[in-house]
């Protein structure tokens, strides 16, 4: 068959196709652990179940509005307002099925053919693939292991040109746990000085082990030029409920709406009321959540340290690591290959997310504490074998 020539420009993410192989040695009766999956492993808090359920019995079954319920909008913009220090009206609150459609619509919405678009790289391999689909021109940013997988701020000045027209940062950051600090305020410098736009993915804003999180859009003049992105995907455990927002200039709003119009219609109602329930009612779930995923951050940073070969930075937030591999005798493809072939353990190679991911695994410590011991002495194991065999 004969498909569109901008299909050849869509990628996907490596994470479903790991995910496939392992599903097919499994049934082959191999017993594998899956680390590859980016998902928290706790069940959805009841109180938000509930919720849903009320809703659905309350009549919330039907089409509502495109840029979605204005209860919800409301609630979510008193949360930003709150969380990020800023004044945010519910007109500019976008409620979509799920965090990615801001990425797809921000840059539909903004982007020219042969504009520039900075991303994050190693990050989000849908950003990547997006950029290509509208026709942009990518400009990778490369996230620096001794910077804790930051950038450095003169490779932003090098990569913004004249036909530079959005910025994407990811804080905190997938796949490397990494966390923007200092560099915001240089950012919103040089944003407003060469006039382009931020998309700021703030995901996993919530899953934090030090410090509090900050945003660009609350530095001076960048409320007017930033997309901010965020949901309840990893936040809440609601991964399969797809709900998720963007907060913008009206302006920007508008035009999203109209591709909401023209491609969803609306975001489940049931859901949205459901989400009003999650920023509203108790946060128990959240800080409990946290708090074993920092308990298991510290069990897979301390294991994998411990592997002759392999060293591994301690992330800041979100629920990975990205250990560098550069001492085995593979490449990072072959490697996390090698460890779901012989040791079981399915992860993701570093370049699943960039270029600039060459020699590093990604590893989602989203499973139990006991499965994360398992799959550690399964990789020192391999590694053994490995630096033997290869």
């Amino acid at each position: 068959m004969q498909f569109a020539e901008r299909m050849n420009r869509l990628g996907t993410e490596s994470a479903f196709d790991v995910l496939a192989k392992a599903k097919k040695l499994e049934a082959q009766g191999r017993d594998i652990i899956h680390l590859e999956i980016g998902q928290p492993d706790f069940q959805t808090p009841i109180n938000i179940c509930e919720a849903a359920f009320r809703a659905m019995k309350d009549g919330y079954t039907g089409y509502g509005p495109a840029a979605g319920l204005l209860q919800l909008r409301e609630v979510i913009a008193e949360h930003i307002s709150t969380t990020r220090g800023i004044e945010v009206h519910p007109d500019e609150v976008v409620v979509t099925p799920g965090a990615k459609p801001i990425i797809f619509f921000t840059l539909l919405a903004l982007v020219n053919q042969g504009d520039e678009v900075i991303y994050p790289d190693p990050g989000f391999p849908i950003y990547e693939s997006v950029i290509n689909f509208v026709g942009a021109k990518g400009i990778p940013l490369p996230l620096r292991e001794e910077v804790d997988f930051r950038f450095h701020i003169d490779d932003l000045v090098d990569a913004i040109s004249e036909r530079t027209r959005l910025l994407i940062l990811n804080s905190p950051q997938n796949p490397t746990g990494g966390l923007l600090k200092q560099e915001l305020d240089a950012i919103a410098d040089l944003a407003n000085k060469h006039d382009f736009y931020v998309l700021s993915d703030e995901i996993y804003s919530r899953i934090l082990y030090e410090g509090e999180h900050q945003s660009i859009i609350r530095f001076p003049g960048m409320k007017a030029r930033t997309i901010l992105l965020d949901g309840y995907s990893k936040t809440y455990s609601m991964t399969g409920w797809r709900l998720g927002y963007g907060v913008a200039p009206q302006p920007i709003v508008d035009q999203i709406v109209r591709l909401m119009i023209n491609s969803n219609s609306c975001t489940c109602s049931f859901t949205q009321i459901a989400g009003i329930e999650a920023l509203t009612g108790s946060q128990d779930f959240v800080a409990q959540m946290v708090s074993e995923f920092k308990r298991r951050r510290d069990a897979v940073v301390d294991g994998l340290n411990a592997i002759a070969g392999i060293t591994c930075l301690k992330p800041a937030g979100a629920f990975y690591v990205f250990p560098n591999v550069k001492q085995i005798p593979l490449s990072c493809e072959a490697f996390a290959d090698y460890l779901l072939e012989e040791a079981g353990v399915a992860l993701l190679a570093g370049t699943s997310f960039g270029k600039f991911g060459e020699g590093y695994l990604r590893i989602s410590y989203a499973n139990s504490l006991e499965n994360i011991q398992a799959a550690l002495e399964r990789i020192q194991e391999a590694v053994s074998l490995c630096i033997i065999d290869c």
